[in-house]
């Protein structure tokens, strides 16, 4: 199953995410299908928290790729916005 979620990166203690479609199967960290937008939770005002490409989740999502919990909060928070 193909699943949308996020991938970790960023230094110790200075957490970045990239937002993934990857196969479920495969390691958080490893090769991923597409990098659709990233996650930054130590953002700050100046700086973007959260992108994510809006027509290529819908692309994905009509494939039948599904979420992960974390992910589809952040996407609806960020389409009520």
């Amino acid at each position: 199953m193909v699943s949308i979620r996020l991938a970790r990166g960023g230094a110790p203690k200075r957490p970045f995410y990239h937002v993934v479609v990857t196969d479920s199967r495969k390691a958080s960290g490893g090769k991923h299908l597409e990098r659709i937008g990233f996650y930054n939770p130590m953002a700050t005002k100046k700086e973007v928290a959260f992108q994510v490409d809006k027509s290529r989740v819908e692309y994905w999502l009509s494939k039948g790729a599904q979420p992960t919990p974390r992910v589809a909060s952040l996407i609806s928070a960020h389409q009520a916005a």
